[in-house]
């Protein structure tokens, strides 16, 4: 295929799993806190993994080993932490809001970089940085501030750290071996958390974590063959069409319409991360998905 055809094919994959992952987010509020967040990490990421299981096994055995285990448990708890933030602020907040939250990760990068990869970045991306933050404090408005915040912001910590400490993991390591290993780790906490505050689950929640589920790992497939056949640089804006689908999800399915301070507050979040090296001396800074 051509390089001006893999482009466009590239951008759709990102873009499909962008919404695949806002429907996530969708089911996660339509649980509207029927279950404990400790359920629903545990049933997910046992999902999760079972549905990322086929494809390591279709590996070698060198490839199928766990590689640098302090640093993959210290992620998969990451995960542990970060999921059952997300489902607190997903469920308490608007979709746009919580979103625009979690947006911060990428902005949190820089000063984890600077302290745990003495990492020392360019003047240029540390004012577009503040500018993030800016509309975080937007965003956080004191006098619209609400409790479930905290945990927005909290997810956007987590996610990262969890991608900060990519960089401590074997570079040529699949990406299913990475999956895999992260999602197994989380689970033999996970599993007596949730025992511990479990409570009765219908098969409508339990549907509703299935779709999470499955729409978070097609979005982790989606994006690793996106970014497989195209440049990042090129696609990365793609990224980004996920906040406008949960706003778009939130107006529809909630009646949530975002004010235009909040709609100003996304924008200064999302400014700093679009692919504009010349002007603010960044290469790709784009959040992950929990």
């Amino acid at each position: 295929m051509s390089g001006a055809a893999v482009i466009p094919l590239a951008l759709g994959l990102l873009v499909l799993g962008n919404l695949l992952a806002s429907v996530s987010d969708v089911a996660v509020k339509l649980l509207e806190g029927g279950i404990s967040p400790f359920q629903y990490i545990f049933i997910r990421q046992g999902m999760a993994t079972l549905l990322v299981l086929p494809w390591l096994l279709r590996l070698p055995k060198a490839g199928r080993r766990l590689h640098a285990p302090g640093v993959t448990l210290i992620r998969a708890h990451l995960v542990l932490v970060g999921s059952g933030c997300m489902m607190v602020a997903v469920t308490y907040l608007p979709l746009a809001t919580a979103n625009a939250l979690f947006y911060a990760a990428p902005l949190l990068m820089l000063p984890l970089s600077l302290w745990l990869l003495k990492e020392r970045p360019p003047w240029t991306r540390v004012l577009a940085t503040g500018v993030g933050f800016i509309g975080v404090l937007v965003v956080l408005r004191p006098q619209h501030f609400h409790w479930a915040a905290l945990f927005a912001l909290g997810t956007a910590t987590t996610l990262a750290l969890f991608h900060v400490l990519v960089r401590r993991l074997p570079q040529r390591q699949p990406v299913a071996n990475t999956v895999f290993w992260t999602n197994l780790l989380c689970l033999p906490l996970a599993a007596p958390l949730a025992l511990f505050h479990w409570q009765p689950l219908s098969m409508t929640e339990l549907g509703w974590v299935a779709v999470s589920a499955v729409c978070i790992s097609g979005y982790n497939g989606l994006a690793v063959l996106a970014y497989q056949k195209a440049p990042s640089a090129q696609i990365a804006l793609a990224e980004y069409s996920g906040l406008l689908f949960v706003t778009l999800f939130g107006v529809w399915w909630f009646a949530e319409v975002p004010d235009r301070l909040t709609v100003f507050g996304i924008a200064l979040i999302l400014l700093p991360m679009l692919p504009l090296p010349r002007l603010f001396g960044l290469h790709r800074l784009v959040p992950v998905r929990k």
